[in-house]
């Protein structure tokens, strides 16, 4: 019920309906993102990191 959770939020429900735009299952797109950036991704880098920079067979779900 904060300012800072609905901007949290905002971010996370676009980045998902961003994943379906691009026909990227948002669920795996996350789970690699987040990954990617906890095993020290570059940061300049982070265009690999967006949605539209996906594809569909490149991601590997984490289980």
């Amino acid at each position: 019920g904060s300012d800072g959770g609905a901007e949290h939020w905002a971010i996370i429900a676009s980045l998902v309906e961003t994943c379906k735009l691009n026909d990227v299952d948002p669920l795996t797109y996350l789970t690699d993102a987040f990954t990617r950036i906890v095993t020290g991704h570059l940061n300049n880098d982070i265009d690999q990191l967006l949605p539209w920079a996906y594809c569909r067979q490149n991601l590997k779900a984490v289980a």
